[in-house]
């Protein structure tokens, strides 16, 4: 099977490209609705990076490397031409530099010269290396998945029916076990596909749900993102003095130039980039860390150890709120993919290296610091066991290291340095709590098994969460005392340690948890660990059965994984009625946890919001709100002076109560206690005026206090 032609002839591929760009202008400018967002995302997307890496002559990659390096290489052009356009475009007397002229024709220019360098340089274009592949009926199976997830969720949004989500998951379950089981159902030469598609599917059908952002960081994220969309320029410089908090996140390119340079090229709302075209990136991830382990583990193992990768919870509700993070986690994957590549070239590798430790250092804070102390003491280590790594130099950590600090040193007032060594004194401060087990935070608590389950079905679901971190442990004793042989190089084999330590230290560190958030922590740590649950079921394997360890193996992954799966997903609380935490599968019966486990934004709260920002009368006015609306009036409302409303809050004149869904339908205002709103409102603000009233959403104006 093959999924295009994989060699054209260079001028053909010259005629194609210029093309391609003309129907991108005529899009663009004629605003054709759909065209210009599913050309133009694909478009900026894919093409960039595909031409620098034909300028690289990096030929020798196959189509799952192709496409991956293509859609890192592509981010982080856009990410670098926007911030050349912003800095230059003022020097040129472009009051709005990120507006769509400018962009257009500057990145537009850079890759055109981009293919004419190709023309001039080659006789043809590879477009990727050519495998045959084995055609399957079944493979349709996986195509369909995305869009059981889109139709799903918009039949949940419509109706409230989570019928298709509830199917979807058992769909995915069916194809996990048939796909390991069965070479005649899937070829592995096909696994990256599967992995792509799932993990799409698994993305939209939270993603999707709702038409508003879900989530706390999120809204933060968004009210930096509309005012750099807003303005058509970023600065440098901090714009929000004494705010650490929105300082660092001001600095990061994935959620200020990236955003706004693909919401002015595709005329998308900015809520949509995020809710659409961040987690679609997104989904490469797991397919660049299949990429990785295949490596090392046979193909079948890396399959489903990114299955493992995408079942844990994480990947499809926490890191939905987290844009900057998604970006990030692309770049430090094509990292692994660059530092462990044997086929490319010094040069080529160190161009890479250099590309996407920047795009990586401009996405993320939290990232970067791991990935350098990684690196690190790979290299070190290496050097003290007289076995230098070849693939990790010197000269790479040095660079990093460099441009991390002086990105966070000389953006945005230092705020994301001030942020690191704000963490740091966080943690020292706790180390005197070392002895008590509670300064770990509760997901480390739950996670050693310290904390009582609630429901005998959480005690099962706990279990295989369990059984799969025991086999963490297993795979790696069997890796050190050589009962598993993977095909590990030195490297690598470092690497993973490290991550056993980095884990170790979450666990025994007081506060050290608690800086990034232990379940993102985790996470990350996925991105090495993740192949050791299959060895380690492979040593449980070679104790029971010696003569068939690899079909004991997959029965014994296949019996741990798929129930784990429909534990993470929630499927088995929703369809046996008991506590749930799935916005997409039982947002139809939370009811006030929609609001206060969720922050769940409706339509009238957005309106609200927005009408607030239009008509008080002030740039950026007073607002007293319960804490569980914060993100409504932040991401929505361009809002930032808002006090939390308790019972002794203070009156000041001129200034605003806004009350979300919570406080009007439910009739409670959540703080360190519970509240009834009238009497809040009788009490403290009995002189107040009410200037806007809906269904679920009203505001007070404080007169004479």
């Amino acid at each position: 099977m093959s999924f295009m032609p994989t060699k054209w002839i260079k001028r053909d591929f010259l005629l194609v490209i210029m093309f391609l760009q003309l129907m991108v202008y005529v899009t663009v400018f004629f605003d054709i609705p759909i065209a210009r967002q599913v050309l133009g995302f694909f478009y900026f997307t894919f093409l960039p990076g595909f031409i620098i890496l034909k300028l690289l002559k990096l030929d020798r990659f196959d189509w799952v490397e192709t496409v991956l390096f293509s859609v890192g290489l592509s981010i982080a052009f856009l990410m670098l031409g926007g911030l050349l356009v912003n800095e230059f475009g003022l020097l040129f007397g472009v009051s709005q530099p990120l507006s769509v002229v400018p962009l257009m024709t500057v990145l537009n220019s850079l890759i055109l010269i981009g293919v004419v360098l190709v023309y001039l340089k080659s006789e043809d274009v590879e477009i990727w290396k050519s495998e045959p592949v084995e055609k399957s009926p079944f493979v349709l199976l996986f195509l369909c998945l995305p869009i059981l997830s889109i139709v799903g969720a918009m039949y949940v949004n419509a109706y409230g029916n989570n019928f298709l989500l509830l199917f979807l998951l058992i769909a995915i379950s069916l194809l996990l076990v048939m796909s390991v089981i069965s070479k005649k159902f899937l070829s592995s030469k096909l696994y990256p596909l599967a992995v792509l598609m799932i993990a799409i599917s698994l993305l939209y059908h939270f993603s999707l749900v709702s038409n508003y952002l879900v989530g706390s960081d999120i809204h933060v994220e968004h009210y930096i993102f509309q005012t750099i969309e807003i303005s058509k320029y970023w600065s440098p410089t901090n714009p929000y003095s004494g705010d650490t908090g929105l300082g660092r996140l001001h600095s990061m390119l994935s959620i200020t130039i990236l955003s706004t340079v693909y919401s002015t090229m595709l005329s998308m709302d900015s809520t949509w980039v995020f809710k659409l075209l961040y987690p679609l990136i997104f989904s490469f991830v797991p397919l660049g860390l299949y990429q990785v382990w295949q490596t090392y583990v046979s193909k079948k193992y890396a399959f489903i150890s990114a299955f493992l990768f995408m079942a844990q919870a994480t990947f499809y509700t926490e890191m939905l709120g987290l844009n900057r993070q998604m970006i990030a986690e692309l770049f430090f994957v094509l990292l692994l993919l660059v530092i462990l590549n044997k086929k490319m070239k010094s040069v080529n590798k160190t161009v890479c290296f250099m590309i996407f430790s920047f795009a990586l250092v401009t996405s993320h804070y939290a990232l970067p610091e791991i990935f350098l102390f990684s690196i690190s003491l790979v290299l070190i280590s290496l050097l003290v066991l007289k076995r230098p790594s070849r693939n990790i130099s010197v000269g790479m950590v040095v660079f990093f290291f460099a441009l991390m600090f002086t990105w966070y040193i000389y953006t945005s007032g230092s705020a994301a340095f001030d942020s690191i060594l704000g963490f740091g004194d966080y943690v020292y401060r706790q180390l005197g709590d070392f002895f008590n087990p509670a300064s770990r935070g509760q997901t480390v608590l739950r996670g050693l098994g310290l904390e009582s389950p609630p429901t005998i079905w959480n005690a099962i679901s706990r279990t295989f969460a369990y059984l799969v971190q025991a086999l963490f442990v297993f795979g790696f004793v069997g890796l050190i005392t050589r009962r598993v042989k993977p095909n590990f190089d030195r490297e690598y084999y470092v690497l993973t340690s490290v991550a056993m330590v980095i884990l170790a230290a979450l666990i025994l560190v007081p506060g050290l948890a608690n800086t990034l958030n232990m379940t993102r922590f985790y996470h990350i740590l996925l991105f090495f660990l993740a192949p050791f649950c299959v060895l380690g079921a492979e040593v449980i394997a070679s104790f029971l059965y010696k003569r068939k360890t690899e079909i004991v193996t997959l029965i014994l992954m296949l019996g741990i994984l798929t129930p784990y799966f429909l534990f993470q997903t929630n499927f088995v609380y929703e369809v046996t009625g008991s506590q749930s935490w799935s916005l997409p599968l039982s947002g139809h019966r939370l009811g006030i946890r929609l609001h206060t486990n969720f922050a769940l934004v409706t339509e009238q709260e957005v309106y609200g919001a927005r009408w607030l920002s239009r008509h008080s009368g002030a740039e950026d006015p007073i607002v007293f709100a319960d804490s569980y609306i914060f993100s409504v009036l932040v991401g929505y409302g361009m809002l930032t002076k808002i006090s939390t409303l308790t019972n002794v809050t203070e009156p000041k004149e001129g200034s605003f109560v806004y009350l979300g869904t919570l406080n009007t339908v439910y009739g409670v205002i959540i703080g360190q206690d519970t509240w009834n709103t009238t009497d809040i409102l009788e009490s403290n603000f009995g002189f107040s005026s009410k200037l806007y009233s809906s269904h679920a959403c009203e505001i007070y104006k404080i007169t004479n206090p």
